[in-house]
Formats: structure tokens, C-alpha cells, sequence
């Protein structure tokens, strides 16, 4: 799971940075919209949903007024309303607060991105002569296309690297290429620092002055570092968040929902990447991933096994278990025993223990009067699980 920023959120931890971003006030009633334009006292305005997807533009999420009165109207417009956007799914997302800014008059329009490459665990760059909301329409229609480097796992760019981008976005005065890789190594630093998986300048605006303003920007913070940004947990936005996955955020699990009808339990991801990869090799159909951290206690697994009794797709439950030093066998088991205990659901539970504490984990299964299906290797309990599954009802 991947705390996923708002704009005026990404824009503030910019801003902070020494990044150029647009003048703004957030609002949350057409009041405050209105009183923030004020202050503003610009010609132009810029009235922004704030949801956690992009497309707002497109959708009439954004609008450019005027006046501050037209400010306050078009916020009322937005606020409390869904707004459908291609990014939100047909469900929408609800628009809780607006940004207002001033409107940014760009002497042109530039995408940049970074992100990280997952075939080769390196920070991409991506980096175009346009900037727009369709980008993504552009890029499939052969309008536009993105210039890509690496930056290896966060290393800085060489000058002449960063100066022969500027030059391939068409950006022609060596003044604008040196703030080009000024900036780029300045979005590098943020993006190490903040433990970002994801970060979205789009469009970058260049400026008369030949400066740069971010004048949209997305974040997304790698979940699994926020231990080391307790001052980021506080901008999650917990009404934009899948219920279930950040229920299990908090408790120590790594949660992914799947259309499946196997509950699978596993300690560390790469055995649970592997068990997926079976799963499906037997023909079967896992109903979430669910990969118990070594920090998670009893009660944590506890929580977790909940969440997968409760989905009525689950059929069958494969507990797929390599007890280590920090997460004897035993710890899974007495979180599954009391969530069996509290959902009163049965179900065929499949496990394969194996390491620190294995035998006594059967022990606290009988204790709890857990009737599971033990096997002696992965692949065994994987095909029981599949075959406990198709069984045991026709739901996919």
C-alpha cells in the first residue's frame, strides 16, 4: 500500500524544498474559497478539487475565474460533489476541499516525472516537451513522446546527463538547461529524501523569467518508510484510502485486495510473491495478498486473518509460513486461532509450517481447536487449497 499525497499537500513539501509552486490556499466551504481569493488578489484564479486522482481538469474538477465571488461559486460547485474522473473509476471520488491559486501563465508547458523502474530497481526520469492533463492520450496517439534516463538508485546526475535532456525537451538557451538540471537534481534530493515512489510535475511551467513552477505536482510516499517520516503520516488522507488495506497498514500487514477465492497468509514477500506464483500455476484464484510483517503481534495476525474470514469470496485459507527469529510459527498461529474464535466462520484452512517454532505452532492449533489441513511442502498445500476452494461453493 502507497500513501498517495494531494496536490496541495505535494506542493507544500516542494515549496519547502525550494521548488517553485503557484501562490494557494486550501478551502473547505465556498466561504473560504472566496476569502482565500481575496487574499490572492490576482487577475486569474484557479479554483482545483482536491481528490486523490488525476483527470480533474477534464472532468470540470478545475476552473479559472476572475473574481473572487466567481471563486466561491465555482467551489460550490465542487465541494461535497463526486467527481468521476477516468483515474477514480465509475464510483468517483467525494471532494472534501479545494485548492485556490493563482493561475499560472506559462511561457510554455513541460512533463516531468520521477518514479521508480520495477525491472530495474533504478529512479527513472521521464521528461517531455509538453505538459498537459491528456498526456496520457497524447503519449498513445503519437502526439507527444517522453524522454527517459535513469538515476540509478539516487546517484546525481552528471551536468552534461542533465544538460542533454534540457536540450532533447527543447528547452535552447544554456541559461534554461543549467535551471533545468538545477531543478532536476533539486527533485532528485526531495525524492530520495522523502522515500517517494512517485513524483509528477505535470505541466512544469517555464516562466518568463526563465524559472520553473510546478504547477501540478503528485506524491506518493513508499508506505514502508513512513517509520522514518512520522511528520508525512499525518497527510494520509484516510477517506481516500481502501478501508480494508489501511486496517491492515496499521496493523502490521501488507494487504492487497484480489478477486480470487483463496485467503492467503504469508511471512515476507518474497515468499508470498513465490506462493502467488503457484497458486496460479495450480489454477487457482488467490482472494489478496497478505504478507505478515515480522513486527506484527498475535493480535495483528489476528486482524489480518479476520479481514480474510469476512471476505464471503474466501473458500478456502492458505497459510504459508517460514517462521524466522522475529516470527516464530506459533505468533501466526495464535492469530489465526482467535480470529476463528471471534468470526465463528468455518472454513478449510490449509497450512505449511516450516522453521522457528513449527511443532508447537500445531500445538496451539489443537489448543484452539483449529482443524487444519497440514502439509509437508508448499507445493501440496497449494493445490489442497485450490482444490478445498473449487470445493467448497461456486463463487469465483
Amino acid at each position: 500500500m502507497a500513501m498517495k499525497l494531494h496536490e496541495f499537500q505535494s506542493k507544500a513539501l516542494l515549496s519547502a524544498r525550494g521548488i517553485g509552486v503557484p501562490e494557494g490556499r486550501v478551502a473547505l466551504t465556498a466561504a473560504e474559497a472566496r476569502a482565500a481569493a481575496e487574499v490572492l488578489c490576482v487577475a486569474k484564479i484557479a479554483v482545483k478539487s482536491q481528490i486523490l486522482a488525476g483527470g480533474r481538469g477534464l472532468a470540470g474538477g478545475v476552473q479559472l475565474v476572475s473574481t473572487p465571488e466567481q471563486a466561491g461559486v465555482a467551489a460550490a460547485s465542487m465541494l461535497g460533489r463526486t467527481l468521476v474522473t477516468e483515474q477514480t473509476g465509475p464510483a468517483g471520488s467525494r471532494v472534501n476541499r479545494v485548492l485556490i491559486e493563482a493561475a499560472v501563465h506559462p511561457v510554455r508547458s513541460l512533463y516531468l516525472s520521477l518514479s521508480i523502474d520495477i525491472a530495474s530497481a533504478e529512479i527513472m526520469v521521464l521528461a517531455g516537451a509538453e505538459g498537459s492533463e491528456d498526456i496520457e492520450r497524447r503519449l498513445q496517439s503519437g502526439e507527444t513522446r517522453l524522454e527517459r534516463i535513469s538515476m540509478g538508485t539516487g546517484d546525481a546526475l552528471a551536468e552534461d546527463v542533465a544538460i542533454n535532456l534540457a536540450k532533447r525537451i527543447g528547452l535552447g538557451s544554456s541559461d534554461l538547461q543549467s535551471a533545468f538540471a538545477q531543478l532536476l537534481d533539486q527533485l532528485r534530493r526531495i525524492f530520495v529524501e522523502l522515500d517517494a515512489t512517485l513524483l509528477e510535475i505535470n505541466p512544469l511551467a517555464v516562466t518568463e523569467q526563465g524559472g520553473f513552477v510546478a504547477v501540478d505536482a503528485k506524491m506518493i510516499i513508499d508506505d514502508n518508510a513512513l517509520f522514518r517520516h512520522p511528520e508525512l503520516v499525518a497527510l494520509r488522507d484516510e477517506h481516500d484510502d481502501d478501508a480494508v488495506e489501511l486496517v491492515a497498514q496499521n496493523r502490521q500487514l501488507n494487504y492487497l485486495r484480489m478477486d480470487g477465492n483463496i485467503g492467503l497468509a504469508v511471512n515476507g514477500a518474497g515468499l508470498g510473491l513465490a506462493t502467488l506464483d503457484m497458486v496460479y500455476a495450480a489454477k487457482g484464484k488467490p482472494a489478496n495478498f497478505m504478507d505478515i510483517r515480522t513486527t506484527a503481534t498475535s493480535l495483528d495476525v489476528a486482524h489480518g486473518f479476520t479481514l480474510l474470514l469476512n471476505n464471503p469470496a474466501v473458500r478456502s485459507i492458505l497459510v504459508n509460513v517460514h517462521g524466522g527469529g522475529m516470527q516464530p510459527c506459533d505468533t501466526i498461529a495464535d492469530g489465526l486461532g482467535i480470529a476463528m474464535r471471534r468470526t465463528g466462520r468455518t472454513c478449510p484452512v490449509i497450512v505449511r509450517l516450516a522453521g522457528n517454532n513449527a511443532e508447537y505452532a500445531r500445538f496451539r492449533f489443537a489448543n484452539f481447536g483449529c482443524k487444519v489441513i497440514d502439509c509437508p511442502d508448499m507445493w501440496t498445500a497449494v493445490t489442497r487449497a485450490t482444490s478445498a476452494a473449487q470445493s467448497n461453493g461456486e463463487r469465483p
